[in-house]
């Protein structure tokens, strides 16, 4: 069986050399970013999400790495992210959100710190904000749809979109330059009071999400109508808001 790491930091040295192995000077940097960058990491539970940066000679001979992605995702370790510097820098307008993100928890496995350069544009987040919460109202909607009513499968549609909210919501909060608390009920708390929603709404949804609820039947269909109500209501005010670049 293979070993789970207890810290994430038991890993380095050896995937190091695993990916220095495959692609050699090609390989600019790899980075951990999130939960297992932070304090939250949970062994077992918990992935370990790598940013790795090649060449782009490198970039072209990903098919070597194949039986290493393979063999860390048993111990753990997400399918990495591989990308050139080039693809990086050219990504920040279309995936603000996600970079912002990924800048805010990250440490350096190896090589080069690739996104302590990174700055980001006010107005790009906004937008992508905006196109992120309408594409999740109209997939709740239609996800609904599919559940067929049934309590189980409205608390599985809870639990599988609720996740990216607090991304979401991380990147409302640097909007507002405020500062971006690590935990997901103080992230979704600070959003809601610095926007003005119903915080309450979510963190019940987070309940649903981590089964550690109580309601019954008909409270999950209310807490869902609800939800609805304030994914709507975000939409709204994300229309509105003004941000400088």
């Amino acid at each position: 069986m293979a070993r789970i790491p207890k810290k994430p930091e038991e890993i380095f040295s050896e995937i190091t050399g695993d990916y220095r192995k495959i692609f050699g000077e090609d390989l600019i940097s790899i980075i951990l970013y999130g939960s297992g960058a932070g304090e939250d990491y949970i062994p077992g539970k918990s992935d370990l999400n790598l940013l790795i940066t090649l060449t782009d000679r490198g970039i072209e001979g990903l098919d070597r790495a194949l039986d290493t992605v393979g063999r860390w995702r048993k111990r753990n370790v997400a399918i990495p992210l591989f990308m050139t510097r080039s693809y990086l820098t050219g990504s920040l307008d279309a995936y603000p959100v996600e970079f912002l993100n990924m800048k805010r928890r990250y440490r350096v496995v190896s090589g080069d710190d690739v996104l302590a350069p990174l700055a980001f544009d006010p107005q790009l987040i906004r937008l992508q904000l905006e196109r992120e919460l309408r594409g999740k109202l109209l997939h709740l909607r239609s996800g609904y749809f599919a559940t067929e009513g049934k309590a189980s499968r409205i608390r599985d549609l809870i639990g599988a979109s609720l996740t990216a909210f607090v991304s979401l919501f991380s990147a409302l909060l640097f909007l507002k330059k405020l500062e971006i608390p690590q935990g997901k009920r103080d992230i979704i708390t600070a959003a809601g009071t610095a926007l003005g929603f119903d915080a309450e709404i979510f963190l019940k949804c987070e309940e649903i999400r981590r089964k550690a609820d109580r309601f019954s039947s008909a409270e999950v269909r209310a807490v869902f109508r609800d939800y609805l109500r304030e994914v709507r209501h975000l939409c709204e005010l994300i229309d509105r808001m003004d941000v400088q670049s």
